[in-house]
């Protein structure tokens, strides 16, 4: 589901206030602009005048949609034929010609305010029996028969900083909530949305912790928000972003915002850029494509189906085929490709085996990978394990600094990380990833067993003999 705007190919028009037992109707989008700009305003304007109540129009329903302002309220459709709350739609209604040519050409086309990527909130009204802050209807007349273009009618009621984004792509619409909750160890641009808004959210709400990294990475720190959140709302409180708390956020974010308000804070281009290319395959290289190596040559531990292959970060032949043995192995498509469900399927059979171990730490032994990533403000037993290992290092190497081991990820447990992947020739991202524990734990192996004497070996002498 696209973060930024389009145009739908349908929307669904309750014919009624939310509230009220009506039907609902779906239709083209552009026939619904051409409906409703035949409802409200008279074919006879001068074009400059209905050209500026179009734009209106258009971007006051996409910014329903954007924002799901319904849907997020648990309402099955985008949009009301109520006046008072929306815009006049009247099913079946006869369309003017010259509107309807209008509509063709302008329907993908809608108003934003200069620096934010969501459709603006154009409020409107008719300027005779109601006045309202925004645009008036019939005050477009006057200014279109003083000579002013759509554009500078559109800036003398809302400001010069507006835009109007043309030819926006059209598209089907579909749910945009995970299909899979969103949980521990999930990692995905719907984590980094839940992120971003959580954050916002806790701008209103500041009993919600901060989530210090908005990476994509599901972690304790998100998890930890999420729980507040639901605490807050009365949602059932399993640290889980499923259907309903999705939109609930969605929600509330929204309000918090004023996203569906004239004077919307707005939404940047950084709060909705993709941040993770999600599907892998042959030809990729880079960390995600390492860990996707790491997990499968786990596995070919215990699955005699999936052969072990080497951690390089380049998805080549020997990765693919080991994949193909993966999906084989899991009842998958085997095309060779990862998408959510492999990934799933095989961080889940990852995750099932090493959640079986206890998390604590023994001396000289070692803990594989927890499965999720480890970063600035996380708060788990992971990360005690992880500090224990570090101040292990720390003994031998002093370019890496000791931490205090609080089982929380702080700036120093950051530096510390830092530090060990200098050392290692890592690369440099002050988290702790599988490539990045894997290399820790290999480190304090080795220097845990060279650091034991064996039998008949005295420290302070020479075990060779005078």
């Amino acid at each position: 589901m696209p973060t930024t705007p389009f145009i739908p190919e349908n929307i669904t028009v309750h014919l009624g206030r939310p509230e009220q037992n009506a039907r609902n109707v779906t239709l083209p989008f552009l026939d619904y602009v051409a409906n409703v700009a035949s409802s409200e305003i008279y074919p006879t304007w001068p074009e400059n005048a209905i050209r500026a109540n179009m734009y209106a129009q258009i971007s006051f329903a996409l910014n329903r949609i954007y924002t799901e302002f319904y849907r997020s309220r648990g309402y099955d459709f985008d949009i009301t034929s109520s006046t008072s709350i929306d815009q006049y739609f009247v099913e079946g209604r006869d369309i003017f010609e010259n509107i309807r040519e209008l509509a063709g050409e302008l329907f993908n086309d809608y108003v934003s305010r200069r620096g934010n990527v969501e459709p603006l909130f154009t409020a409107y009204c008719d300027g005779r029996e109601v006045s309202c802050e925004g645009l008036s209807q019939w005050g477009t007349v006057e200014l279109a028969e003083q000579g002013l273009t759509p554009y500078e009618i559109l800036r003398y009621y809302y400001g010069d900083d507006i835009d109007i984004v043309e030819n926006a792509p059209v598209i089907g619409m579909s749910d945009t909530a995970p299909v899979v909750p969103l949980s521990i160890g999930s990692v995905n641009n719907d984590v980094r949305t839940v992120q971003l808004r959580l954050n916002r959210i806790g701008n209103n709400y500041p009993a919600i912790p901060k989530i210090l990294e908005t990476d994509g990475i599901y972690g304790t720190d998100t998890e930890a928000a999420v729980r507040e959140f639901q605490r807050i709302f009365g949602l059932t409180q399993d640290g889980i972003v499923g259907k309903s708390t999705w939109y609930y956020i969605r929600r509330i974010y929204n309000g918090v915002k004023r996203l569906n308000e004239l004077d919307s804070e707005g939404i940047t281009l950084e709060e909705v850029t993709q941040q993770y290319p999600g599907v892998l395959r042959e030809g990729d290289t880079g960390n995600a494509v390492a860990n996707l190596q790491y997990y499968l040559s786990y596995l070919s531990d215990y699955y005699n189906t999936i052969p072990s292959l080497p951690i390089d970060g380049v998805f080549g032949n020997t990765t693919r085929a080991a994949v193909v043995d993966a999906q084989n192995t899991f009842g998958l498509v085997a095309d060779g490709i990862v998408g959510e469900v492999t990934w799933d399927a095989i961080y889940d059979a990852y995750l099932g085996i090493v959640s079986t171990i206890p998390r604590e730490y023994v001396e000289g032994e070692v803990i594989p990978f927890p499965g999720v990533v480890l970063r600035i403000g996380s708060d788990s037993e992971d990360v005690r394990l992880l500090q224990q290992y570090l101040n292990y290092i720390a003994a031998s190497y002093p370019e890496i600094p000791t931490v205090s081991v609080t089982g929380y990820f702080g700036p120093r447990t950051r530096e510390a990380v830092i530090a060990f992947q200098e050392l290692s020739e890592l690369p440099v991202s002050g988290t702790v990833g599988a490539i990045t524990w894997n290399a820790i734990i290999d480190l304090y192996s080795d220097l845990f067993i060279g650091n034991r004497t064996t039998e008949g070996q005295y420290p302070g002498f020479d075990v060779g003999g005078a």
